[in-house]
């Protein structure tokens, strides 16, 4: 059997032999084992946001990638009175804006530049002179570029103002500690194949049971229902439609796994030391990152194309992927970057392997960088 890549991506991700080996069954979506599985899963994902049912919160499992996790939400929240503030400053927050639109959302957005954070006084402004806002909805990690949004403080404003929180937490949560009673998040969504180490198929959704149920009839799509799939989960622990049953098992190994690691603090170490010898030794190469250092989280990092005339991208991406790893293209809008992810089941030895190769292809491309 041919070796695996290594995935310097933001998912999916590289994974464990146990975590993928723990799909090698077949379990029947109504088989007891498997029932008892997902709520075993809906249970730990409420500990990882440091939250319970007793304390009020549900999750909430939703099949599909995590975008389907972000539109189950935009499309069944909001009622058809209601207004979205979507807090912009990469392309998952223009994903979020395009959904809203279709769904004939009424919508006000607040830009800021790919590489800065929100203005917290643009933010607070906008709430108090538009009284017809009902929601507010940010990025976390803003997998764009890797920079890191202000959740807790506009929790704060959002708290102040009586807003409904929504927090795209796709790339940051289970390495990203979060406290999501403490931060007021009302729905915290992420997906299987991110920090957590499982494989793609499904997206979940942490909500405060009270907004919950309070959007009974709100939402504009059938498969995407979230009020309707919470309801089914509570009836008979069943999905409304066939669920990912192998990709669930993976996720209920690589929960263990995240607990063996020392949870989400020790896994934030490990990537933390990933991020910090991949800057370390990107920057003695010459390699520049696209955002300040003090702006940027440890799950992924933009780095600026070398001003070289022998760079190409493409070439560079073709040949270290011949060399088993696997780096993520760009998606800034004004500016030429590439991408490289510092999570999954990866340690310092693989950054410094693909640190090493990097050499050689630039090496065998001509390229010079400048220190």
């Amino acid at each position: 059997m041919k070796s695996d890549k290594l995935l310097f991506t933001p998912g999916p991700l590289t994974t464990s032999s146990t975590v993928k080996g723990a799909m090698l069954r077949d379990l029947g979506s109504r088989d007891f084992e498997f029932i008892n599985t997902v709520k075993e899963i809906r249970e730990e994902l409420l500990k990882l946001g440091n939250v319970s049912k007793e304390k009020g919160y549900e999750a909430i499992i939703m099949q599909g990638s995590g975008t389907f996790g972000i539109e189950s939400v935009i499309s069944s929240v909001i009622p058809k009175n209601g207004k979205l503030l979507i807090i912009i400053n990469g392309a998952y927050g223009e994903r979020i804006k395009k959904m809203a639109l279709i769904y004939e959302i009424d919508i006000v957005t607040i830009y800021s530049l790919e590489n800065e954070l929100p203005k917290l006084t643009e933010i607070e402004k906008t709430l108090a002179s538009d009284t017809a806002i009902t929601h507010v909805v940010i990025v976390h990690c803003e997998t764009t570029t890797g920079i890191i949004n202000p959740i807790e403080e506009v929790g704060e404003i959002c708290k102040k103002y009586n807003m409904t929180y929504i927090v795209d937490a796709m790339s940051s949560f289970g390495a990203v500690p979060t406290d999501i009673e403490a931060i007021n998040i009302d729905y915290l969504i992420s997906s299987s194949n991110k920090c957590v180490e499982g494989v793609p198929g499904f997206s979940f959704v942490i909500a405060n049971r009270k907004n919950l149920e309070t959007i009974k009839g709100d939402a504009r799509t059938l498969s995407l229902d979230l009020y309707n799939q919470w309801t089914g989960l509570e009836t008979n622990g069943q999905f409304r439609f066939t669920p990912p049953t192998h990709v669930l098992l993976a996720f209920r190994q690589a929960l263990k796994e995240l607990e063996n690691e020392g949870g989400v603090e020790g896994r934030a170490q490990r990537y933390s030391e990933n991020y910090n010898t991949l800057i370390e030794n990107m920057e003695e190469m010459g390699f520049k990152a696209f955002v300040d250092a003090e702006l940027r989280g440890y799950i992924i990092t933009s780095f600026l194309y070398p001003d070289d005339p022998n760079f190409d991208f493409a070439t560079f991406y073709s040949k270290l992927n011949d060399r088993d790893c696997v780096i993520y293209p760009g998606k800034l809008s004004q500016v030429d970057c590439f991408r490289i992810g510092n999570i999954g089941r990866m340690d310092k030895k693989d950054i410094i392997f693909l640190i090493e190769n990097m050499k050689d292809v630039l090496e065998e491309m001509g390229v010079k960088l400048e220190r």
